[in-house]
C-alpha cells in the first residue's frame, strides 16, 4: 500500500471555492483520505477526535487562523507532530515567522496549482 492509500489530510478554508480547488489537486495527486472544513475550531476538534498526519490550512479564517491552530495543534501532546501547511494569498516574511516560530513544515501561496502543491506536500511527507 503506497503512502498515497494512506495518507490522512485535513483541508482547513471557510471559503467553499477553495477547499474544492486545494481537494481537487489533491485528488490529481492520488492522495485517497481527504477531509475538509470550515474552521479551525473544527479542524482542531477533527485532528484531535480522529487524528490526521497534515492539515493545509489557509490563514484568513473567523475565529482561529492558521496560525492560531498551528499552535493550538503544537500545544497538544497527541497533535503535535501532526505535518502543516499554511496557505495564504497574503504571505510575508511576519506571517512566515508567526508559523515558523510554532512548528510550520511548509507554506503555499495563493494561486497555486497542482504541481506546486504536490512538491510543497513531499516537503512534508516524503516522496509521493
Amino acid at each position: 500500500m503506497s503512502l498515497r492509500d494512506t495518507l490522512q489530510v485535513l483541508v482547513v478554508d471557510d471559503t467553499s471555492v477553495s477547499r474544492g480547488l486545494v481537494c481537487m489537486s489533491l485528488e490529481e495527486i492520488g492522495i485517497k483520505n481527504v477531509d475538509f472544513c470550515k474552521s479551525g475550531d473544527e479542524a482542531f476538534d477533527i485532528a484531535t477526535r480522529r487524528g490526521v498526519h497534515v492539515v493545509i490550512s489557509d490563514q484568513n479564517m473567523p475565529g482561529l487562523t492558521g496560525i492560531q491552530l498551528l499552535e493550538k495543534l503544537r500545544m497538544q501532546k497527541a497533535t503535535s507532530r501532526i505535518g502543516f501547511i499554511l496557505i495564504s494569498g497574503s504571505m510575508n516574511q511576519q506571517l512566515l515567522d508567526s508559523a515558523r516560530k510554532w512548528g510550520l513544515n511548509n507554506f503555499l501561496s495563493k494561486p497555486f496549482d497542482t504541481p506546486k502543491l504536490k512538491t510543497c506536500l513531499e516537503t512534508v511527507t516524503g516522496p509521493l
